[in-house]
């Protein structure tokens, strides 16, 4: 003990810290989470995120390259459709022609290398804003939800996806797109649940981005209780029993313990969603003053590396040589 044990030996000086300490993520650990809308020439800025945009196909692909080269993993696409297209069960969720369908398609072409996952979930293309069916008490209907998300899923892998990713939070929605995919020849292609997705106050920017507020009521009795750690700890676990190739938890940052615990239980990769709140919240202190963009961006993502995480999706991703490169 001190004196003869001095900790601070093993600090003395930069090079020791960084020999020591967890090295910051590589960009293949990171996905870039991104809104494409219908249209052309369009990159719009999302006020509530700076540094993020909606864009048509054709200005993404623009903008990809720089990313690309950057080394990052993938690209998470959130798709719109224009309000006449919205109905009470989100259907042209897996219209072909959908914006979403054509980018994939179309990076894919572009960018062969580039991994491309498809979020499945049709809030953006309901008429009332819910993650899905509604019945005749406005209560979202699981089990008919599950068969738009199953179609979803497929249309997603018939343009070309390499990975999808369920969000709605329905109770089977693994088992049935794994049986979806596989009865159609997609045995191959690989589920990124959100396993463990809370219903969080941290979510504003993301409707705001995909104009996608429920147009009454809220989401919580189908996310997850940020107040039940053992309610939310199992949907992972029955997740996995279902045949989720990686689980995720969303969000990250006021959720590290659940990220942790869902690490240490699990043999499967695990993902953490570094939600737009969290990204709002970083770039709103710096604005004020109140911390340094760089150094808050770092200590955020290394907190949740640190807590088990294997994969980033993060909007920094698409600003990873400027957070990260000296």
């Amino acid at each position: 003990m001190f004196p003869e044990i001095r900790l601070r030996r093993l600090r003395n000086n930069k090079q020791i810290r960084e020999m020591l300490d967890i090295s910051p993520p590589h960009p293949n650990k990171f996905i870039w989470p991104t809104f494409v809308v219908p249209g052309t020439n369009i990159k719009e800025p999302i006020k509530s995120m700076p540094g993020q945009f909606r864009y048509s196909v054709d200005m993404l692909l623009n903008d990809l390259g720089t990313i690309v080269e950057s080394g990052i993993g993938g690209i998470l696409l959130f798709g719109a459709t224009e309000e006449e297209n919205k109905d009470a069960n989100g259907y042209a969720s897996f219209d072909p022609n959908g914006v979403v369908q054509q980018a994939i398609h179309k990076i894919k072409e572009k960018y062969a290398s580039l991994t491309v996952i498809a979020d499945i979930c049709v809030c953006a293309f309901t008429d009332h804003g819910h993650c899905g069916t509604l019945n005749k008490n406005k209560i979202v209907d699981n089990d008919e939800t599950l068969i738009t998300l199953s179609s979803m899923a497929k249309s997603m892998c018939d343009a070309g996806v390499d990975i999808v990713a369920p969000s709605s939070m329905m109770d089977g929605q693994v088992h049935a797109i794994r049986e979806k995919l596989d009865s159609n020849n997609y045995e191959n292609k690989i589920i990124m649940s959100y396993s463990t997705k809370f219903a969080s106050s941290l979510y504003d920017p993301f409707r705001d981005a995909e104009n996608s507020q429920p147009s009454s009521g809220d989401r919580k009795a189908y996310q997850a209780s940020y107040a039940n750690l053992d309610l939310a700890l199992r949907e992972s676990e029955f997740d996995e029993d279902e045949g989720a190739d990686i689980l995720m938890v969303k969000p990250s940052l006021f959720y590290l313990d659940v990220l942790a615990k869902i690490k240490a239980s699990t043999d499967l990769p695990v993902a953490a969603y570094n939600v737009s709140g969290e990204y709002s919240m970083i770039h709103a202190a710096n604005i004020q003053g109140w911390g340094t963009l760089k150094d808050m961006v770092h200590e955020s993502l290394i907190s949740t590396v640190r807590a088990g995480a294997d994969i980033l999706i993060t909007y920094w991703a698409n600003q990873y040589k400027e957070i990260f490169n000296d």
